[in-house]
């Protein structure tokens, strides 16, 4: 036998183990570490069918995030506006330009406007937004100054040890409740954000939940 192979044949089995194990290993760091939220999600910013600034209503008019988003401190979800809530100020302001044009179309019949969806957590992942909003978490500490965003991106990872970071310590994240939709509001500095924020989950009974039943069920 030994005439009929070569003698760095020998070693080959042992080769091929070894190089299948290493590559596997590569592999298996590179998804790791790459296939995560923070890299696949993070900067998505896809082209919405009309141009809608948060910069504009939030910050330069003051809008409060709630006069859109009115069910998000009542339900699971932060629903989208209806095309009659945009027309409220647009039947008069703007009410020809061009650009607001999908929106008539829209009010006149009845099909609710194609947005893009960027913020989506998997199916096998339970989220409450009231709870949330409701316990002193404002929308910047999952959706970054969307008040400055003339196009919204998804600007934080929203992975698993994201929402464990702000479970393990909520202190650190929460804030009064007049200040969930000032997103430009900070705590004056992180001493007295640990004070207040002690004092708020001791007071409003928030739990630091880590078990999988609080998030998968």
């Amino acid at each position: 036998m030994s005439d009929f192979f070569p003698k760095w044949t020998n070693n080959l089995p042992r080769n091929i183990i070894i190089g299948a194990l290493l590559t596997g290993t590569a592999v298996t760091a590179g998804v790791s570490y790459y296939f995560t939220p923070k890299y696949t999600r993070v900067g998505y910013e896809p082209i919405q069918p009309v141009a809608f600034s948060h910069s504009i209503h939030a910050t330069q008019l003051g809008m409060d995030c709630r006069y859109c988003h009115n069910g998000v401190e009542k339900s699971w979800y932060s629903n989208l506006p209806a095309t009659s809530v945009c027309l409220n100020c647009h039947n008069q302001v703007l009410k020809d330009d061009e650009r607001l044009a999908l929106v008539r179309e829209s009010a006149a019949s009845g099909n609710p406007i194609p947005w893009v969806q960027i913020h989506k957590l998997p199916d096998y992942t339970y989220f409450n937004h009231s709870v949330h909003v409701n316990r002193g978490v404002s929308c910047v500490e999952c959706h970054g100054q969307i008040n400055h965003m003339d196009e919204v991106y998804h600007a934080k990872p929203l992975s698993m040890s994201f929402c464990l970071d702000c479970h393990r310590d909520p202190a650190r994240h929460v804030r009064p409740l007049d200040k969930i939709t000032d997103l430009d509001w900070e705590a004056p500095d992180e001493d007295t954000q640990l004070a207040n924020g002690r004092k708020f989950v001791h007071d409003w009974k928030i739990e630091s939940l880590q078990n999988c039943s609080a998030c998968h069920r």
